[in-house]
């Protein structure tokens, strides 16, 4: 005979708790705001524990198979690139230039429904911009990106953690992409004023 009660009825249909996020080098569980190490071979991001970050937070640490991503960012409300980012030829108001140190040249990418969409970017248009704003001379190369945003006339721009330019070129992929409407440019507005908040402002 099988004794219940609608409090155990209620546990059964419950669904299960969803596992943690674990770190991908140890397995050990993960608050939701983590750090990540990117893979320099597969040039994937990993979720990474504390003690972990700790273990890699130098540059040689790892044999050169890990990079860690900083967590800092910051907030350059005074670079004036609008002439010089257009010469760059990315052709959405939304994007990220990183320097990719396995190809030796800088890399765009912008949200898309497939992602993170890669686009061409002359060198020399680059290094100009770099040459006339020190703060980008000091950007990590693979692992900070400089993150602008032209889009409803928006005139901003970051210096952010890699994971911070995919996590939302992933929001955007999960709304259908640019193209998801309203609800689409909340989420990105919303990211992108926690993104403020958690800048340090730099003039350049």
């Amino acid at each position: 005979m099988t004794l219940t009660t609608p409090r155990l009825g209620r546990l059964s249909r419950r669904p299960p708790e969803p596992e943690p996020e674990r770190c991908e080098l140890c397995a050990e569980p993960l608050p939701d705001r983590h750090r990540h190490l990117l893979e320099s071979r597969s040039r994937e991001l990993r979720c990474a524990c504390r003690a972990c970050t700790v273990l890699f937070d130098r540059r040689e640490a790892g044999g050169g198979s890990y990079r860690l991503v900083p967590d800092r960012c910051r907030y350059l409300p005074g670079l004036e690139i609008d002439d010089a980012w257009r010469a760059l030829g990315v052709p959405v108001g939304l994007a990220f230039v990183f320097h990719d140190s396995a190809e030796d040249r800088p890399v765009a990418r912008y949200p898309g429904p497939a992602g993170a969409t890669a686009a061409a970017v002359p060198a020399a248009a680059w290094e100009s911009i770099r040459a006339a704003h020190p703060v980008l001379r000091e950007m990590a190369p693979d692992v900070e990106a400089l993150l602008v945003n032209r889009v409803r006339d928006a005139r901003e721009q970051w210096l952010a953690p890699i994971d911070d330019c995919y996590a939302l070129a992933g929001l955007v992929r999960a709304r259908r992409g640019p193209a998801g409407g309203g609800e689409t440019w909340r989420a990105v507005e919303e990211f992108l004023a926690d993104l403020r908040e958690r800048s340090v402002t730099v003039e350049d």
